[in-house]
């Protein structure tokens, strides 16, 4: 019986713009307290920015940094990156005041810390619409902790407003009373879970920080490991990661090459019993692969032209 010519169009986690995917190769932590790094931001070739709230800082400075965080995600001064702004966890002083200041500026997304359950995620999705959130602000959550990453699955998929898992591997670490080391082999499990989960929900899912912002050769080790892993992106602690992370998480030219490739040797092999590309054998599931890597291409071309 005759195979169909072209198999259904990859699914790509989070549509959006016509690729049907949102870049988020790079997504760079600032802390909202500093008026200089916000401004600075809106020069950076980030797809992404987290403003915030929490580790980055102070407790005398949270008041302003609310502020300023919800005046820069209302501003429309920062183009076509995705802002977002993290606010203090759930169970702080400061958690009911950060969600529903920014709820009302509305950003691209809240990013929230130490997301345990799925009962807290639909709590913190009902808790958004209730302070005004518009529909189009999503709700990131950070896996951060044992109990999270176990949990992963259900967190992943208990809200439709839920769009991105944030791994936090510096909390992760500690909790775990491991070490960080070259080739993270004390968090592999979790980091895997962690795209397990996501993908098994059609989530998207960034990696965690890299810390030594003077270690160029480790940084993009870990950044090639993530997209290994099958991560969509890292979070960043400093401007100068932006461009190898980029890099890293953009798929190469041989591989957009590869892509076209294969989808037209599926084309030219319609209906045969066996469709081959450079001597390998060429299934839907290859097919599939290769128009997410195009989709992904597209995309990021269509934001170097902007």
């Amino acid at each position: 019986m005759p195979r169909s010519r072209v198999p259904a169009k990859a699914r790509v986690p989070d549509v959006a713009g016509p690729t049907g995917y949102r870049p988020r190769r790079s997504v760079l932590y600032m802390p909202a307290s500093n008026e200089r790094a916000l401004e600075k931001a809106r020069t950076l070739a980030v797809d992404a920015l987290i403003l915030d709230l929490e580790d980055a800082v102070a407790p005398d400075a949270k008041e302003q940094a609310r502020e300023n965080a919800c005046h820069a995600a209302s501003s429309g001064d920062y183009g076509r990156r995705e802002v977002t702004i993290r606010v203090n966890a759930v169970g702080t002083q400061w958690h009911a005041a950060d969600l529903a200041a920014a709820a009302v500026a509305g950003p691209d997304a809240i990013v929230v810390p130490k997301v345990e359950t799925g009962e807290q995620v639909r709590a913190l999705a009902t808790a958004l619409e209730a302070a005004g959130a518009p529909e189009r602000t999503q709700l990131w959550v950070m896996v951060e902790t044992p109990q999270a990453v176990f949990n992963a699955r259900e967190i992943a998929a208990a809200s439709d407003r839920l769009s991105v898992l944030v791994l936090g591997t510096n909390d992760l670490v500690k909790e775990l009373a491991a070490e960080h080391v070259p080739g993270r082999q004390p968090v592999l499990t979790a980091l895997s879970l962690a795209v397990l989960a996501a993908r098994s929900a059609g989530k998207v899912v960034l990696d965690g920080v890299y810390n030594d912002v003077q270690d160029a050769e480790g940084f993009a080790a870990e950044c090639e490991q993530g997209r290994q892993l099958g991560f969509d992106g890292k979070t960043l602690i400093h401007p100068g990661q932006v461009e190898a992370c980029n890099a890293a998480f953009a798929p190469s030219e041989a591989a957009v090459e590869d892509a076209r490739g294969v989808l037209a040797a599926w084309e030219s092999g319609a209906g045969a019993g066996v469709v081959t590309h450079r001597g390998r054998l060429v299934e839907s599931l290859h097919v599939e692969t290769a128009q997410r890597v195009l989709a992904v291409h597209e995309a990021i071309s269509g934001l170097d032209a902007d």
